[in-house]
């Protein structure tokens, strides 16, 4: 048996900030060496920190990246441990995301990326170029300084493995697990065993299984030992990068670290049979004939011996269960951490959240009552470093540090509801006893004040008098009256946040919280420059049907009742007035529901349909419950309002990103924010589409008008039509 032990690390890196770095990188070498581990990688750009966008096209970021390498190659950090380490390093006046392979203070190579990430969140070919050759390694000249430091003038650059004495490895990197002609499948049937992915992969709903799945097949077909590395937590951008780092043998996980969590490194080892790879592959006759066909892959020789020999203190990993965590738990711990890592490092002292009582905010303030639990859970598991940062967020004294959850809120957590004449008192004391089950700091504010002295200030400037639509006023007086008091509010939580830590006499400033999710966006159902614009927003990426079904969870296993009577009340923003015959309904207001909204949002983003085509598939999957002519006008609503209002995507709060259909203009999702909002081509064919599917129907019921044809029983018609799948609005389309 050839015994190995191996290291995988999650490493909460901060772009930019090469201190924090190379001290988790040192970190996590010392915590493989010390486990006994013989090979450790970390993630994807981890030098730099992954999230540095332009900053890669700054010649200092390469620099300091060779500065921290030299440091590392200085101590003894490498002494008897290959370590892959990430960094940008530029060759020949092109830029590469590379792997250095570094083992006894030598560099043995450099591998630089051969796929890059450039879709979605990804933008690497902005900054980056792809290796392409295969033919052969070249030599790299290493900087004069590092070369002199360690004297060593090159090191192998390109695409190839390393052969040592007992064990031979190679690299992906990131987005090369996922590619079709991945670079694995060349260097298995050349007989490598070990692949290392360095990778830099964020977080999203109901993504896991499809990482892990990839990780697990890397290695099933062709046999070997797989170790996947990944940076966790927020470093720097909307983002949040999801750990689970891994160890896979031939098909199986045998070690994996956590997803969520507030620790800076966390390192997972295993112990592999090298053995057991070789004989796998052996026992596939396919493999074999394929292997013995494979071209020369480019190699580099090391003469170290990295394996031990059997004993019977030294057994190999077993096979683990993965570890999932169901939706609602992704959505109190992904944008928990996230927070926890924009608040330590922003040097803000805490966060305000205007809270209506509503779905969206209470849904924000029990992220942050999580996030709360889960600083005080770590402090009394022994972690320093969430300690420290707590005592110095919450600005403690004489030696007293958070022990209760509720406690450390007050410290960190002001809530506000912001009434008004139209508020209910139902909402008002929803939010109060939310902020109790809490511990925020809570205050209660009437703004009808403030409102009235605007509305008296236009009367005196236009002679005119603003009324509600309900009191006999149009259609413009009534947004109008509604926008003042959603932007009074906006105003206020921002002079709270800067004033309220004053007021109690502590330093710094508070984070406003923002409260708007992604359904709302993408329709647009949300007033410029209102609550929705803050400095974050923990669930801007969700949609509401998801947090509907986190207010569920966390009624129970956050230990916050009062969600529950939360998430039974009708959606409603409480900006009109409260009458017996009346009483105002987001989705009355919007003219669709949050699940059409989530469908539509789907397969506008997801399944990339315009119009024409989101009316073909709707037509199919809404088949016996609508007519063509209903679907029609559903469609052609919701684009008219999506366009409409895209604008307000430019000046979106940043937010953290969970879903695969968020509207988020800065990277995510890039289109222009101002159309034509008749759609007159789109709407004409989809008019068309309906004429076509009524006549078909009269052509195949002889005798009835053509006018009745169009009856719920028939289907659109088109072809190309994108299988839509589950009536569950939050399952995949």
């Amino acid at each position: 048996m050839r015994l190995l032990k191996v290291a995988s690390c999650n490493l909460n890196q901060w772009a930019m900030d090469f201190d924090n770095n190379l001290r988790n990188i040192k970190d996590s070498i010392l915590r493989a060496k010390e486990a006994g581990a013989r090979i450790r990688i970390g993630p994807e750009l981890e030098v730099t920190g992954y999230g540095c966008e332009d900053h890669f096209l700054e010649q200092d970021t390469v620099s300091h990246a060779w500065e921290c390498l030299k440091d590392i190659l200085l101590g003894d950090w490498t002494e008897d441990i290959l370590c892959s380490i990430g960094m940008p390093i530029i060759h020949a006046g092109v830029r590469y995301n590379c792997q250095v392979f570094c083992l006894n203070r030598r560099i043995l190579m450099i591998r630089p990326k051969m796929a890059l990430a450039n879709d979605g969140n990804y933008r690497e070919f902005r900054w980056f170029s792809a290796w392409t050759s295969k033919d052969k390694l070249i030599e790299f000249q290493l900087p004069t300084d590092v070369s002199e430091s360690i004297s060593q003038h090159s090191a192998p650059f390109g695409y190839g493995y390393i052969q040592l004495l007992d064990a031979s490895v190679a690299a992906e990197t990131c987005e090369e697990l996922f590619t079709a002609n991945a670079p694995r499948i060349a260097l298995a049937l050349k007989g490598v065993e070990i692949f290392i992915n360095a990778s830099g992969s964020h977080h999203q709903l109901r993504k896991l299984n499809l990482r892990m799945d990839a990780i697990k097949n890397a290695t099933r077909f062709c046999g070997g030992v797989y170790m996947y590395s990944n940076h966790q937590g927020c470093d720097g951008g909307r983002l949040y990068y999801d750990g689970c780092s891994c160890i896979a043998v031939n098909g199986d996980i045998v070690a994996q670290g956590s997803q969520f969590s507030l620790k800076d490194v966390e390192v997972s080892t295993a112990i592999v049979d090298l053995d057991a790879v070789s004989s796998y592959r052996g026992s596939t006759s396919s493999f074999r004939e394929q292997a013995s066909h494979q071209a020369d892959v480019p190699s580099i020789r090391a003469p170290y011996k990295l394996c031990q020999a059997f004993n019977l203190g030294t057994v190999p990993s077993s096979p683990v269960e993965i570890r999932y965590h169901c939706p609602e738990e992704e959505i109190a711990l992904g944008p928990s951490c996230w927070l926890w890592d924009y608040l330590r490092r922003s040097g803000a002292s805490g966060f305000l959240l205007p809270l209506s009582g509503g779905a969206d905010s209470s849904s924000v303030a029990a992220i942050v009552g999580c996030m709360c639990q889960l600083v005080i859970k770590d402090i009394e598991d022994g972690d320093d470093q969430v300690k420290a940062d707590a005592l110095r967020i919450g600005q403690y004294k004489n030696g007293e540090f958070p022990t209760d959850s509720r406690e450390f809120a007050k410290r960190i957590f002001y809530t506000v509801y912001m009434g008004t004449e139209n508020s209910s008192e139902v909402t008002r004391s929803r939010a109060k006893r939310l902020a109790d089950e809490i511990g925020s700091w809570h205050l209660n504010v009437d703004i009808d004040s403030v409102v009235s002295a605007l509305l008296s200030l236009f009367q005196t400037l236009t002679g005119k008098h603003l009324r509600y639509k309900v009191d006999g006023g149009s259609n413009t007086e009534n947004l109008a009256l509604q926008n003042i008091q959603a932007r009074v509010r906006m105003v206020l939580a921002f002079m709270l946040a800067s004033l309220m830590p004053w007021v109690h006499s502590k330093s710094g400033f508070f984070l406003v919280l923002g409260s708007s999710n992604v359904d709302e966006g993408l329709r647009g159902y949300l007033t410029k420059y209102d609550c929705s614009s803050a400095d974050i927003n923990p669930i801007g990426s969700v949609s509401k049907q998801d947090l509907r079904s986190f207010l569920r969870w966390a009624a129970i296993h956050l230990h916050y009742p009062s969600l529950a009577e939360v998430e039974a009340a009708p959606p409603t923003a409480e900006l009109e007035p409260i009458r017996s015959d009346y009483n105002q309904l987001d989705e009355v207001d919007m003219g669709m529901t949050y699940e059409e909204l989530s469908i539509y949002g789907r397969l506008r983003k997801i399944f990339r349909c315009g119009p024409v085509s989101m009316f073909q598939n709707l037509c199919h999957k809404w088949c016996g419950k609508l007519t063509p002519s209903e679907v029609a006008e559903k469609v052609k609503h919701f684009f008219k309002y999506y366009s409409i209002n895209r604008h307000k995507m430019t000046v979106l709060t940043p937010s953290y990103h969970a879903e695969s259909y968020s509207p988020e203009d800065n990277r995510f999702d890039l289109r222009q924010f101002l159309y034509n909002s008749r759609w007159p081509y789109q709407f004409r064919k989809i008019d068309e589409l309906v004429n076509k599917a009524a006549d078909q129907r009269a052509a195949n019921l002889p005798g009835q008008r053509p006018e009745d044809s169009d009856i719920k029983s028939g289907c659109g018609s088109g072809t190309g039509v994108v299988a839509v799948g589950s009536s569950n609005p939050n399952a995949g389309l």
